[in-house]
């Protein structure tokens, strides 16, 4: 197959699909890749390292589009690359559908085949491919709110882990998956008090069992959020409904219940959110304040550490990867069936009825 790997042109997105060692492994099954010049330089990864694992440079991301038969990337195409997107090319990407109707429809236009890494699934029903972003997600979240609750960022000027005679921070996280997971174990380290929202009581079971002393577990309640607010410095939004929109956990009237300077970190925000009042932001610009809480919901997170996020992708991309090249996608998904929970558009039709659910759209079963 011929497999093309673009240079992201989000706002400050420095990863890139794949490592010079995953090119390599591909070009050892027999596939032809083409890298887009300097698609892997800002994630540590020079063109050299490309063509010595076996790939072809090319100087445009039109070149790129107009050869491969697969598109690997980390994040959705944005405007300037819908026209690029043909009819039968396969995308494998992250796509966050159901927060992005202007994407859905272009990528429906466009004829393409869209499968989408946050939806793809284990046999538990876990999502391989989005774990390990959400992992890094998860403790970039406490590492960017205990930013900016420092004053001069717009905070209440608070060090989460406090010192010997003042109180450290206290943490509410919202969902206890993955991210949530990963927040805590940094939180925890950091020295605050952390409590970790859930609506799955087997979840909060195990929690309760794994986490430091200083990490609580809360069932999760309008009431409940309600309660912990007055006394909570730094929220993490970690709710994730695979593939559908998330839903709104704090109102804006909710925001009242929290002191001026408080912090919001948003990571839900590629499913829309979980806050009433986000909206998506960029590593440029990370946050926004409103009625003097500060917001962060920057919309992808893991672009800020491209080397580490580089390779934990493509460590659980891989081996899909190989089996879209080696089979084609419509073997591939006969063979897998959480790949073939990745589909979500083919053809100009829905297929991920969550997706469809967001816009009140018709879908049709893979």
């Amino acid at each position: 197959m011929i497999i093309g790997i673009p240079k992201e042109i989000k706002n400050n997105e420095n990863r890139v699909a794949i490592t010079p060692g995953g090119v390599k492994e591909l070009i050892k099954r027999g596939h032809t890749v083409y890298v887009q010049h300097t698609a892997g330089e800002n994630s540590g990864f020079i063109d050299e390292e490309y063509k010595s694992s076996g790939a072809n440079i090319l100087s445009s991301i039109e070149d790129v589009y107009a050869k491969a038969e697969m598109i690997l990337k980390v994040k959705e195409p944005i405007e300037q690359e819908y026209p690029l997107v043909r009819n039968g090319q396969l995308l494998f990407t992250y796509f966050h559908f159901a927060s992005e109707e202007h994407l859905l429809k272009a990528m429906l236009k466009s004829g393409a085949t869209c499968i989408a890494y946050e939806t793809v699934e284990n046999k538990d029903r876990t999502l391989p491919l989005l774990i390990p972003m959400s992992e890094v997600a998860g403790r970039m979240s406490i590492q960017e709110g205990a930013k900016y609750l420092e004053k001069p960022q717009g905070g209440k000027g608070i060090l989460l882990g406090g010192v010997p005679g003042v109180k450290p921070a206290h943490i509410l996280i919202l969902g206890g998956g993955v991210v949530g997971y990963h927040a805590a174990l940094v939180a925890a380290g950091s020295g605050a008090n952390v409590t970790i929202a859930d609506i799955s009581l087997p979840r909060l079971r195990y929690l309760d069992s794994v986490m430091p002393a200083n990490v609580k577990t809360l069932y999760s309640s309008q009431h409940n959020i309600e309660q912990e607010l007055p006394q909570t410095d730094l929220v993490i939004g970690a709710v994730l409904i695979p593939g559908a929109k998330a839903p709104h956990l704090l109102t804006r009237d909710m925001l009242k219940m929290l002191k001026k300077g408080s912090v919001l970190v948003d990571v839900a925000i590629d499913q829309g959110g979980c806050f009433e009042t986000s909206h998506p932001t960029t590593h440029t610009e990370p946050v926004y304040v409103v009625d003097g809480i500060v917001h962060y919901c920057v919309a992808n997170i893991p672009g800020a550490v491209p080397y580490t996020s580089t390779l934990a992708l493509t460590n659980a991309t891989l081996p899909y990867v190989f089996k879209l090249a080696d089979l084609g996608w419509q073997e591939a998904i006969k063979a897998d069936a959480g790949l073939k929970a990745g589909v979500n558009v083919v053809d100009g039709v829905i297929t991920y009825p969550a997706v469809a659910e967001a816009f009140g759209l018709e879908y049709k079963t893979i």
